[in-house]
């Protein structure tokens, strides 16, 4: 399986990394988990770096979808870091802009450490201006 995640309850931190071709079943089977384990209010980290996917625009727009769906379920959503490398950008551009009009703070970097070092700023209360929460800055 090329996608795997990790929630740690005491760090509030949920991360998913990708490892290979991602299939659409595990998107929605690691978004089923994050809602079964209440970790829609813990700091995410999406960590794309070594993955692919063959999943078609309307099905990554359908993530998307779903992702907005589920900000009724809790009160606060965490902030989320997307890592991915800029070729994927272009094939990411709708789930992005579906999840930057969110009201929490999302950035997309290209680098995991600086990612990991933006979530830690935010949990100790740092590091997010107003404008920021409402759009995706690319770091």
């Amino acid at each position: 399986m090329p996608l795997h995640w990790t929630i740690d309850s005491r760090q509030q931190l949920f991360v998913a990394t990708c490892d290979g071709d991602v299939e659409l079943a595990e998107v929605h089977e690691m978004i089923d988990v994050a809602v079964g384990c209440n970790a829609l209010g813990y700091r995410k980290m999406f960590d794309g770096t070594h993955g692919d996917t063959r999943i078609g625009p309307l099905d990554i727009l359908g993530i998307g979808v779903r992702m907005r769906s589920l900000e009724g379920l809790t009160d606060t959503h965490g902030p989320l870091a997307i890592v991915i490398p800029e070729d994927k950008h272009l094939l990411l551009t709708r789930l992005l802009g579906i999840l930057a009009a969110s009201n929490r703070p999302l950035r997309v970097f290209k680098d995991v450490e600086r990612a990991r070092k933006w979530l830690d700023a935010v949990a100790a209360g740092e590091g997010v201006s107003k404008p920021e929460s409402a759009r995706a800055v690319l770091a």
